[in-house]
């Protein structure tokens, strides 16, 4: 019996060109919306149907960003903002993933310091602001320290969670094979926790975006949360957008560098989201 090769590569070539067309694809079908919507705003304005002064058109808004690039205010603001989130985003992650993975693998002390967490989790973040201030100052510690606080709760409940639901009968195995307590925890906590563990890395970093505007509007002299307040002060409103859009653009960019790290780790996952949902 023999076999056409030429046949199959007739037939592998097909699979290869939407495989490539599907991985620029994807990204730019995730674009398609704001697209259109700020396309859709720019038309409405264009149109005279609104005069664009509460709502500039994202023709305003690109010159406001490009005119804060040439004078150098942007990079110095977004550097302040990218300092701050990153120096809170590891305090948090450090604090959250030890104090998670000690109260889902140790039960007596999940009794012990879970209660006292999910009460300092219901206090809103704001009610945090002038405590800080108090006792680290106005400058860069008590806006860090506010950003940590803000990681910290989804990244333990997240470790915690995921320890707590991993199956006890893959536990069970791993005795059956005398896996010692590092052993187990590398070859069978840490493969089970880490899908969910990404996904809290993923929701802490949102809400640490979050907080730090919270901080910079309060007592910061540089940082797109100040750009916000300034706009605001100066009845700017293409500039608080501009500093809306710049918020969301890097917000997705670190969020796509958690995806872009994780991957590699996460490749014997045989999930239905794992490959596109077929």
């Amino acid at each position: 019996m023999s076999v056409d090769l030429p046949a199959l590569e007739q037939t592998a070539a097909p699979r290869a060109a939407p495989a490539r067309w599907s991985r620029f694809a994807r990204p730019a079908l995730g674009l398609l919306v704001p697209v259109v919507c700020a396309l859709g705003w720019e038309l409405v304005v264009y149109l005279g149907y609104s005069n664009g002064r509460l709502v500039p058109p994202p023709s305003k808004v690109f010159q406001t960003i490009v005119e804060l690039a040439r004078s150098g205010e942007l990079s110095r603001h977004i550097l302040a903002t990218l300092w701050r989130v990153g120096a809170g985003f590891a305090l948090g992650v450090v604090a959250g993933t030890i104090m998670g993975a000690i109260s889902g693998y140790w039960d007596f002390a999940k009794r012990l310091l879970d209660p006292t967490v999910q009460a300092l989790r219901a206090i809103p973040s704001l009610a945090w602001v002038p405590l800080f201030v108090l006792w680290l100052g106005i400058f860069e510690t008590s806006t860090v320290a506010l950003i940590a606080v803000g990681v910290f709760f989804p990244i333990y409940l997240g470790v915690m969670g995921a320890i707590l639901s991993v199956d006890r009968k893959i536990v069970e195995v791993g005795r059956v094979f005398r896996l010692s307590g590092p052993a187990m925890i590398r070859r069978i906590l840490l493969p089970a926790v880490l899908p969910a563990y990404v996904v809290a890395l993923r929701v802490g970093l949102g809400l640490g975006w979050m907080f730090v505007v919270a901080a910079e509007l309060i007592g910061a002299s540089e940082g797109l949360g100040y750009l916000l307040l300034d706009g605001q002060q100066l009845g700017k409103p293409a500039q608080i957008l501009a500093a809306i859009v710049i918020f969301a653009i890097l917000g997705k960019l670190t969020d796509w560098l958690i995806e872009v790290a994780a991957a590699p780790l996460l490749r014997w996952q045989d999930a239905f989201g794992a490959r596109g949902g077929q």
